[in-house]
C-alpha cells in the first residue's frame, strides 16, 4: 500500500502527521486510564519515533520528497512534545 503513494512532500507530510497522531491519541487515552503510565512520556516519544521508520522506508524506496514530508512532520511533532513538556 505504501508503494502506491505518490512522491510528493504533501503526501509525506500527511502520513507523517496522521500516523503519530493516531498513535499519540491511543497512547494518551491509555496513559489516562492506567495510573502507573500517567508519567510515561517516553511512550509519546515512541509514537513520534515511528516516523523514523517511515522515513527510512521512503528513502529506501527512492521517494525522497515523501521522506522530506515525513521529516518536516517529525519536526512539528517534536516541537509539540517540547511545548507539552515545558507546560507540564
Amino acid at each position: 500500500m505504501l508503494k502506491k503513494i505518490k512522491d510528493t512532500i504533501w503526501a509525506g507530510f500527511g502520513i507523517g502527521m496522521l500516523v503519530p497522531g493516531v498513535l499519540v491519541g491511543i497512547t494518551w487515552f491509555i496513559m489516562h486510564q492506567v495510573s502507573f503510565l500517567a508519567k510515561a512520556d517516553l511512550l509519546l516519544i515512541g509514537c513520534i519515533g515511528i516516523n523514523a521508520i517511515l522515513l527510512k522506508y521512503f528513502f529506501k524506496q527512492n521517494k525522497e520528497n515523501t521522506g522530506r514530508g515525513v521529516l518536516s512532520a517529525t519536526f512539528i511533532w517534536a516541537f509539540a512534545f517540547f511545548m507539552y513538556k515545558i507546560r507540564q
